[in-house]
């Protein structure tokens, strides 16, 4: 029975890296969206304008 644990816990190690490489993917996707959404030589809005 100890291999219904083993099988188990590769399955969960195998689906927590899928879950991992799939919200990397999307966090990158949605970074590009942003940064596309900046106009040239405006700020994103993170920077504070001086002056």
């Amino acid at each position: 029975m100890w291999y219904f644990t083993w099988i188990l816990g590769v399955t969960a190690a195998l689906a927590f890296g899928v879950i991992n490489v799939m919200w990397y993917e999307f966090q990158e996707a949605f970074d590009e969206e942003a940064d596309s959404k900046v106009e040239p030589g405006k700020t994103s809005g993170r920077e504070e304008s001086v002056g």
